[in-house]
């Protein structure tokens, strides 16, 4: 092959090379935006989406599981105005959400509305105990009447009744429901539970704007609560957990309302984990959540009861009396991110992050959620009262703990393997062959340059021999 036989093959191959490479470079924002396309189009909520098929199915077991505290000395705590020393014991399991949405209807708004059917099922396999254990916790009647009647005609009721502060009740009962002696009607924690329905919830569809995908427009047919006098208190902001938009960004805050707690919160961004192979960023509810309204001016609507808040400066605790017509008041188990003086009250609590926070674990590029632990405490109220002789010893309020619930899912490891086989593997072999071509291209217009470059120096060096 002749010098100029030589340069011209490599002049070919470095345009060869480059033309792959800038190929490469072209695929790459043509390839995001097929995956974007592809993505937006799947996560819109309308029939034949991936995003409908997962929203409207039960496939994904959704469990509570739940922590009850036990009593273990009621009569020093009458008798004496002792703390209540706690033993805490869980989990209590059941199955929940294994019944689909009801009366999907879609609007011509780009909105779809839906109820929620309410069901448990108890899984002893799960479970520590049955549900026959019996448990000695705060009498419900007893702590409601102390906080909504006025405390002579309370007493008159509970001494026609003879109850007593606390009262010896299996987990059935505490949870689903048992008939009250002295209110002679039915009491539990979740009572009324099983055949009920949540909503009906209006979401946006995402089909005009897949920013606005699952985010809730109304809830039982309004845009706003009305439990807390505020507007800001009131909104009704995010979805409802399950899923959020595609493409999240790890400094953004995702917003997520429950009816369960009465409000919206917001969660942040702590870290990227892997769940069964698939990168997921974890999001955790931030302390400032339940703090105090000194800490968290944005609280101070929550606050409703300057007793109980000690003049709106107690953390970690929300007032759901409004909300659920019975004093009830809610916080993270153990009351993590609260008040000392909460945690103080009672013997036996132990707050830790790792096991008392919500966090919920998204995949980024569609939005799903794919693991979640909502924890929550349910508390009531009694205090010191003249009236009330049951609770003349008392000396102070006392915000009891009555059980903790962590509701939990974790996407199963068939759709883990789907979702990485049709989504995952699909970027990651689009993206390897751009990144491919342009490592190619380049290594081969690098290597024909240089060999150009040697060419050229040996020629040179030729003709300046034969000069010489």
């Amino acid at each position: 092959m002749t010098c100029c036989d030589q340069r011209c093959a490599l002049i070919t191959g470095a345009v060869l090379g480059a033309l792959i490479a800038v190929l490469g470079g072209i695929l790459i924002p043509v390839g995001n935006m097929v995956i974007e396309d592809t993505v937006n189009t799947e996560t819109v909520l309308e029939n034949g989406t991936l995003a409908f098929d997962t929203w409207t199915s039960v496939d994904v077991d959704i469990y509570r599981q739940f922590w009850l505290f036990d009593v273990q000395n009621p009569d020093e705590v009458v008798s004496q105005g002792a703390k209540p020393v706690l033993v805490q014991k869980g989990p209590y399991t059941y199955k929940t959400r294994f019944i689909p949405k009801r009366n999907i209807t879609f609007y011509e708004n780009f909105t779809v509305s839906f109820v929620l059917p309410a069901g448990a099922i108890f899984e002893p396999g799960m479970s520590v105990g049955t549900e026959d254990d019996i448990f000695t916790s705060l009498n419900l009647a007893v702590a409601g009447v102390y906080s909504l009647l006025d405390h002579k005609l309370a007493n008159l009721l509970i001494q026609k009744a003879n109850a007593t502060l606390f009262q010896n009740r299996t987990v059935k009962e505490l949870l689903w429901g048992y008939k009250d002696p002295m209110l002679n009607t039915m009491m539990g924690v979740f009572y009324p539970y099983n055949d009920t329905t949540d909503g009906p919830y209006t979401v946006f569809t995402g089909k005009d704007d897949i920013k606005k995908v699952a985010t809730i427009e109304r809830w039982m047919g309004e845009t706003s609560l009305s439990y807390w006098n505020d507007y800001y208190c009131n909104m009704i902001n995010g979805t409802d957990g399950s899923s959020f938009h595609p493409f999240l960004d790890k400094k953004e805050h995702i917003y997520f309302f429950s009816s369960d707690i009465c409000r919206a919160i917001s969660a942040v961004y702590e870290g990227t984990v892997d769940l069964k192979g698939i990168d997921v960023y974890r999001y955790k509810l931030p302390a400032e959540t339940l703090a105090s309204p000194v800490v968290n001016p944005d609280n101070m609507c929550f606050c409703t009861d300057p007793v109980i808040s000690k003049n709106c400066t107690t953390a970690g605790l929300l007032d759901l009396t409004a909300c659920r017509g019975v004093p009830v008041f809610l916080s993270l188990p153990h009351f993590l991110y609260g008040s000392n003086h909460l945690i103080q009250s009672v013997i036996g609590l132990s707050p830790n992050p790792d096991e008392h926070s919500i966090f919920l674990d998204v995949e980024p590029i569609t939005g799903f959620t794919m693991r979640f632990a909502k924890r929550l405490q349910l508390n009531m109220l009694y205090g010191p009262s003249d009236d009330i002789v049951i609770l003349n010893k008392i000396t102070d309020h006392t915000v009891f703990p009555i059980l903790w619930v962590n509701e939990t899912a974790v996407l199963d490891d068939e759709t883990a393997d789907m979702f990485k086989k049709e989504l995952i593997s699909r970027i990651d072999l689009l993206e390897g062959f751009q990144i491919g071509l342009l490592t190619v291209g380049s290594i081969i217009f690098v290597s024909c340059m240089i060999g150009l470059i040697v060419v050229c120096e040996k020629n040179k060096n030729h003709k300046t021999g034969l000069i010489a």
